[in-house]
């Protein structure tokens, strides 16, 4: 596992695609890491101030909205299948909303 790979994870209202947003370091010496969760529906509107558009580029199936503003702390061995990679481009944004939308920005 590493930063930035998309893979599947068993919320408590279903499997959704996650995006890992740690530090390598603590992908490779943690239990622990933290994600983004994205959607499993097809997207059908424009992504909101805090939420990135990913798509097949990032080894979904279709376009997807990934949240931004809220993040979750998981295990790794509850994690399932690897999807795929968010593009560069794809991890400023999400880096970007992911600032904007805790209100860093604001200090």
């Amino acid at each position: 596992m590493e930063p930035w790979e998309i893979w599947t994870w068993q919320f408590e209202f279903g499997e959704h695609p996650v995006v890992i947003v740690s530090n390598a370091e603590r992908v490779r010496l943690k239990e622990e890491m933290v994600v983004l969760s994205c959607a499993t529906r097809r997207a059908v509107r424009p992504p909101k101030p805090f939420e990135v558009i990913l798509d097949e580029a990032d080894g979904l199936d279709w376009a997807t909205l990934c949240r931004c503003d809220l993040l979750y702390t998981v295990s790794k061995k509850s994690i399932g299948t690897r999807r795929g990679v968010v593009t560069p481009e794809r991890r400023r944004a999400i880096a970007e909303r992911v600032i904007r939308s805790l209100a860093f920005a604001q200090l």
